[in-house]
């Protein structure tokens, strides 16, 4: 959008605040006042609106249009935004000249009066007292446009969550899910949990971790990558259903479906199994969509509202074995040598490193050719031990192991497994995972399992990813309030 000729520069729009707040000042008024008690909020106002109640609210003024001796105004907060209508003859010739003149767009205010509906039907609150509550030293986004600028919506979220009324659905979804997946677990008898975040051996997943020192142990430590090795160690407490809603922090890059802090789901279930496990998550994803979606069908839009793509969650969702599914892609892949798999990758347009393993090259064609492009709910199961170090070996074949791996609209959103508890082949595992670098051992796990882990099944849930696909987000940044971004030079 082009500026307007003549329109003042930022710089000018700063000072002609800076002088309103002056003159408030001047006028006895607290341009940054405090207690003020309120009623309600101005969405929930509007959303369960009665006529004829005496309310007081407040809120940001977000958009304002002058009619002579009467204004009207929007207030808004993150529940929404509520009309308001101002007029000289209820607070006064002085009290309605300072508004108009002194209060602008983005302050805070606080409104006394009544509730009413205009002669356009607009639910509305008659303002008999307005006080304003905090003074907005520099202005907020075109109310049109919002915040456009990428760089600028996900470093100064606050911006974007003010102007822009799809993120403010997305966060208010967010919140709303994960509460809801709380009281899910509790509700099927699960104890919600808490473990360390700084951990002197980083274990539980295979992944580069942020490193710290702890002075008073005098010891390095590290940034929690996942807490099974912890929650399991409840399991042989005595525990039988826990959960952690946690936090993690993985080393390793960003992109539009990583983000190296990251929000997790991690359960684990004494005496069932992964398919048990995977019943749950099951049940727990539709729970959420119908609750908060409208229903089993996620419609993905673009920017103009066009839907790119729809996912079908209706159940029950598909299940099929890993080999089974490199097989539809060639039913000789097992057939051949690692040398000509490693070619027939790169016929079917794969990259393959030069030093991948075997098994390494397989789980490539699988990311490339079957994850990727799955986007109705897809259970893949029975992985190759390599792959799930953690996970129990299947009875009947000990080259697999008894998982899942949920993939829904084309990446992983849980992986499930029938936990490993036999402590020597826990640590024949470990040992093979560390290679040369024995400190990644975790000893006092080791020595845990070695006093009895019953049989258990165990759950993770991206929980970023998992908002992503049911809110249309194309990018993680979209869902994480305050994504990590390069400091500014």
């Amino acid at each position: 959008m082009e500026p307007q000729a003549n329109a003042p520069s930022e710089s000018e729009l700063l000072q002609i605040r800076r002088d309103k707040l002056d003159e408030l000042t001047k006028t006895g008024v607290d341009a940054f006042g405090g207690r003020f008690d309120t009623t309600h909020q101005p969405g929930a106002l509007k959303a369960n609106f009665e006529e004829n109640l005496t309310v007081s609210v407040a809120g940001r003024i977000l958009s304002r249009r002058e009619m002579g001796k009467a204004t009207f105004f929007d207030l808004g907060d993150i529940s929404g935004r509520m009309q308001c209508y101002l007029s000289k003859g209820d607070v006064g010739d002085e009290a309605y000249k300072q508004f108009n003149h002194l209060v602008d767009i983005g302050d805070f205010v606080g409104i006394e009066g009544f509730t009413f509906i205009t002669k356009r039907g607009e639910k509305s609150i008659h303002v008999k007292k307005l006080t304003p509550l905090s003074k907005a030293l520099r202005p907020l986004p075109d109310k049109w446009h919002g915040v456009t600028d990428k760089e600028i919506k996900y470093r100064q979220r606050y911006l974007d969550l003010i102007s822009n009324e799809k993120s403010q659905d997305v966060f208010r979804k967010r919140i709303q899910m994960v509460a809801a997946i709380r009281n899910y677990m509790q509700e099927r008898g699960f104890l919600e949990v808490e473990t360390p975040m700084m951990q002197d051996v980083p274990g539980g997943a295979a992944a580069k971790p942020f490193e710290t020192f702890f002075h008073a142990l005098n010891q390095p430590m590290f940034l929690r990558i996942a807490p099974e090795l912890y929650l399991k160690r409840l399991l042989v407490a005595g525990f039988t259903q826990i959960f952690e809603l946690n936090r993690n922090f993985r080393n390793e890059g960003l992109s539009r479906r990583h983000n190296p802090e990251f929000t997790m789901l991690e359960a684990y279930w004494a005496y069932a199994d992964f398919e048990k496990m995977a019943d749950l998550v099951e049940g727990m994803i539709c729970h959420l969509a119908e609750n908060f979606c409208g229903g089993l069908k996620i419609e993905h839009k673009d920017e103009e509202g066009n839907v790119t793509k729809t996912i079908n969650l209706a159940r029950p969702w598909k299940r099929a074995r890993y080999t089974d599914l490199l097989k539809s892609i060639d039913p000789k892949w097992y057939d051949y040598t690692p040398e000509e798999r490693k070619e027939r990758a790169k016929e079917l347009g794969v990259e393959i490193g030069a030093n991948f393993e075997d098994y390494e090259v397989t789980q490539h064609v699988f990311e490339r050719l079957i994850e990727a492009k799955q986007f109705d709910p897809l259970y893949v199961t029975h992985c190759p031990k390599e792959l799930v170090p953690l996970a129990k070996q299947n009875a009947e074949d000990d080259s697999i192991v008894d998982v899942y791996e949920l993939v829904i609209n084309g990446q992983e959103i849980s992986p499930g497994y029938s936990e490993l508890n036999n402590p020597i082949v826990q640590r024949e595992r470990l040992e093979h995972q560390a290679g040369e670098e024995t400190q990644k051992i975790d000893e006092e796990f080791i020595l845990a399992l070695e006093h009895g882990m019953p049989p258990a099944g165990g759950i993770g849930i991206g929980i970023d990813r998992l908002i992503m696909m049911l809110t249309g987000a194309e990018s993680i940044r979209d869902v994480i309030l305050f994504p990590q971004l390069k400091r500014k030079e």
